[in-house]
């Protein structure tokens, strides 16, 4: 299993809408709007890195009102 955090843009006033959504999503553990350089930051996981990648690609970054997205895997060094 791989996890990641993905830190996500959006336009202005979009962020807790874009949370909602992406709190439905398959593969997202939790969704928060925060503050700072970012206006959402979510947990998600899949079965292996491509798979998560083609999450980001095909559902994250289809979510109206995101402006960007960083992707940040999890690592247990």
């Amino acid at each position: 299993m791989v996890q990641a955090y993905i830190l996500i843009q959006t336009e202005v006033g979009r962020a807790s809408t874009v949370a909602d959504i992406i709190t439905k999503l398959p593969g997202v553990i939790q969704a928060e709007d925060v503050t700072g350089p970012y206006d959402v930051i979510v947990r998600a996981q899949a079965d292996t890195v491509d798979e998560l990648g083609r999450m980001v690609v095909a559902k994250v970054q289809q979510v109206e009102g995101i402006t960007r997205t960083l992707t940040c895997p999890v690592v247990h060094l």
